[in-house]
């Protein structure tokens, strides 16, 4: 029997990816840029046993559905290629936050799977290669694998398709104050939903622009200038979810309380706080704020009575072995 345990964290994306090139590849119809959350994580533990017949699933201390378990199923048979092995899997997952919510939990899922599995299996992957492999089971996976600061180059192929750090956790004291307005699953997943993308009209002109807002919003991280982080990750926020409200069928994660945050945090901005929102694929607000306001920014989010659970996460590390001796 082989094993490991692994961590990844989530990450929150400033500028999005929605809609693929290739949904068997995941190759993003354009590049993206992100920030690993630090303390939302995803642990995971794997072993390949002889005596197993068939890859197990156990997700947050219960037995995985069954859709979860053909998708990672279809994974490990990646990685069981590279490694030339047919050994079946027992795999333990547990997120410290809520799963398929709209808080990347497949992206840390996928992650900490990918160096698990990857490790267990004794293949010695780049950070590169580990990248390009996590995003076969969920796009922004690859973007949980460098640690800090993240962008996510869409290229062209598989080959070029991955992730790397533009900077490292401690280069800028941002801070994601996210706010859960609704806890469940989502009913439409985001690998559902990224197949919508191309039947909106809207999707062509937010693709076109993107390498844009990339620009912009590289140029803001590197030179620390959240004013000019707000405008361009608010409005890519709001281009990724006009053209899931203009898809057919047509796609609302948004909830009442996920509108009125928005306009709270607008007339927080104009007060002289450094905050704007964005909004992954759910309904839940991540309000981007410095350090030295995230204390005032977490009151103010949890005293909106739409609000039911807050979470504060500064840049966060890189996926990482936790060990690789005991299941």
């Amino acid at each position: 029997m082989t094993t490991a345990t692994t961590q990844a964290c989530a990450n929150i994306a400033l500028i999005k990816y929605w809609g693929n090139r290739d949904d068997t590849l995941r190759l993003a119809a354009n590049s993206s840029l992100s920030m690993n959350l630090g303390g939302l994580e995803t642990r995971t533990s794997i072993a390949f046993d002889l005596s197993l017949a068939a890859d197990e699933l156990t997700l947050n201390g219960r037995p995985g559905p069954v859709e979860a378990l053909r998708r990672m199923s279809g994974f490990l048979d990646l990685v069981r290629g590279m490694a030339g092995s047919q050994l079946r899997a027992r795999v333990s997952s547990e997120n410290n936050f809520p799963t398929g919510a709209g808080i990347a939990s497949s992206a840390s899922a996928y992650a900490a799977l990918a160096l698990a599995a990857s490790t267990a299996l004794g293949l010695d992957l780049s950070e590169r290669d580990l990248s390009r492999l996590a995003r076969r089971g969920s796009g922004s996976a690859c973007r949980s694998i460098p640690g800090g600061f993240v962008e996510w180059q869409a290229g062209e192929t598989d080959a070029d398709s991955y992730a790397f750090s533009i900077a490292p956790p401690d280069y800028w004291d941002l801070v994601d104050v996210i706010a859960v307005v609704e806890a469940g699953e989502k009913a439409t997943g985001s690998s559902a939903g990224h197949s919508l993308a191309a039947t909106s009209i809207l999707q062509p002109a937010r693709v076109a622009d993107a390498p844009r807002r990339v620009v912009l919003c590289r140029q803001a991280i590197v030179e620390k200038d959240f004013e000019k982080l707000a405008e361009v990750v608010e409005l890519d926020c709001n281009l990724m979810h006009a053209v899931m409200i203009t898809s057919t069928p047509l796609l609302i994660y948004w909830e009442p309380g996920t509108l009125e945050l928005i306009c709270q945090v607008q007339s927080w901005r104009a007060a002289g706080l450094p905050v704007c929102y964005t909004i992954d694929a759910g309904p839940n607000v991540h309000i981007l704020t410095l350090g030295d306001s995230a204390a005032v920014v977490e009151e103010l989010v949890r005293n909106v009575p739409a609000v039911r659970t807050v979470y504060v996460a500064p840049p966060g590390g890189p996926a990482r072995l936790v060990n690789d001796g005991h299941f």
